[in-house]
């Protein structure tokens, strides 16, 4: 994406003027096309963990502005990758206990971020527990629970101002899935069909509304680590071998419209959860947010930003990332307009990973992050820059503010790329234009603390919020 107003933010940031005022037009924000809203999710920008169902991890939401900041942990003895928020303005979480590893929704005060209300799910074999959901048009968490069951849950206030969470809906795939299988991911498409990925490799289309359930198996051997994501063009999926664009029948049969083989290295890499791309693949572009469709691959040593027409599966090119620091990445790429952005998270220490070796043995979290531009015609891409930014969360960019919102972890010793539990844990600004951090806010010191690479989300009423081992982050002015 050709930041159209880069140069200024490179001029204010020369006389010491915060960034975040750079972007914060609803003209400038309204230049760079997102993909289009889906009339069956809930607001673009806070509706899925990747932002909307494109999973274009960018929003014009703008985040906390100039000032002091303020931050507060909601302590929930869960790690909660997911906050979402629909078009009431109240946060919905998706967590997972720490003992005994219960999915587990909470309704949260948007005044402070704590629970005031939650639902204890059926377990899973997915990580976590289960962590990818969406916000229907309804505001309703919609997701698949450990009991195979595709669920809307609602949140409802009583007489006394008291507030409940409860399922409002729900249909069972167990006939569609292998009582092994567990659904990893989730999207509505255009239809209002609730399409699925299971870790089984097994790609699927529900319909609540009429009880019929669709699948199609990908190739033998290859699984599902990461969520999809939804266009009006097709459904995304990345495989640990390949990714497809997919469409449907008009009775909600999927189809492969087109298949593109990667590079999926040797092994699992130290800072990745499975052997394959870490990519919830995004779909992005300069015409309608849909032009193309990007995945990390995971080459050795170095990994490779992949960019296809999403369209035709024409591959656009193919361009080494993260080459100053660990060149591996379990978090999806941001994309808007014509600009993509990748973190690193090779070597990060997750506390609980599978039991198969890494490739390498061990590695140190180095941290990384690159952005890389599509030429405007279409021709080719430019690695823009590359450097060392130590993202323990995936990114979120603003097109309000125009700041990438981030949180980092700095070695406890400075100078040196080891980990501890002792790290301290900082809200960062990065300028998207250079790739500086142009603010940031220690958030606290300590594993209590640890983001372990799940996604920060930017709520309306410039506040962030970020799921942690032990539960969420609010940061506000």
């Amino acid at each position: 994406m050709r930041f159209p107003l880069t140069s200024r933010t490179a001029t204010l940031l020369a006389i010491g003027v915060l960034a975040a005022s750079a972007f914060a037009t609803p003209a400038a924000a309204s230049s760079v096309p997102l993909p289009p809203h889906n009339p069956y999710a809930g607001p673009d920008g806070t509706a899925t963990m990747h932002a909307d169902t494109g999973s274009s991890d960018a929003t014009t939401l703008s985040g906390p502005g100039p000032g002091t900041l303020k931050s507060h942990l909601a302590e929930l003895a869960s790690a909660c990758p997911t906050v979402l928020v629909g078009y009431d303005g109240r946060p919905v979480a998706l967590c997972t206990t720490i003992l005994g590893q219960t999915p587990t929704v909470h309704l949260l005060d948007p005044a402070s971020g704590d629970s005031i209300a939650e639902l204890a799910l059926a377990k899973g074999s997915s990580v976590l527990g289960g962590v990818y959901a969406y916000l229907d048009d309804k505001d309703r968490l919609v997701l698949v629970d450990g009991d195979h069951d595709l669920v809307r849950i609602g949140h409802h206030q009583a007489a006394d101002g008291s507030w409940r969470l409860q399922v409002d809906g729900s249909l069972s795939l167990a006939g569609a899935l292998a009582d092994d299988d567990s659904v990893i991911g989730v999207s509505p498409d255009w239809q209002g069909r609730v399409w699925f990925a299971t870790a089984n490799g097994v790609v699927g289309t529900a319909d609540d509304r009429t009880g019929v359930v669709r699948t199609l198996s990908l190739p033998a051997g290859e699984t599902v680590a990461n969520s999809i994501s939804t266009a009006p063009v097709g459904t995304a999926v990345t495989s640990t071998h390949a990714t497809y664009l997919l469409t449907a029948d008009a009775d909600g049969t999927p189809r492969i419209r087109w298949r593109r083989a990667y590079d999926r290295g040797p092994g699992r890499k130290p800072g990745q959860l499975s052997w394959g791309s870490g990519s919830t693949p995004t779909f992005f572009g300069p015409t309608d947010g849909t032009d193309y469709l990007t995945i990390v691959d995971n080459a050795a040593p170095t990994v490779n930003l992949l960019v296809y027409r999403a369209a035709t599966g024409e591959p656009v090119c193919q361009v080494p990332v993260l080459k100053a620091g660990g060149s591996g990445s379990e978090n999806s790429p941001i994309g808007a307009g014509d600009s993509v952005y990748v973190a690193s998270t090779y070597g990060y220490p997750y506390p609980t990973q599978p039991s198969d070796a890494t490739v390498p043995a061990t590695a140190d979290f180095v941290g990384g992050l690159s952005r890389v531009d599509v030429r405007p015609d279409g021709s080719g891409c430019t690695l823009r820059w590359d450097n060392r930014v130590r993202s323990a969360a995936v990114p979120r960019l603003s097109l309000g503010d125009g700041l990438i919102h981030a949180v980092l972890r700095e070695p406890v010793i400075p100078g040196t790329a080891a980990t501890s539990i002792l790290d301290p844990y900082y809200y960062a600004e990065i300028d998207p234009g250079t790739g500086s951090v142009v603010r940031r806010k220690l958030l606290g010191v300590g594993a209590v603390y640890d983001t372990l690479q799940m996604v920060g989300g930017i709520a309306p009423g410039r506040v962030t919020y970020q799921g942690t081992v032990t539960g969420i982050v609010r940061v506000s002015n």
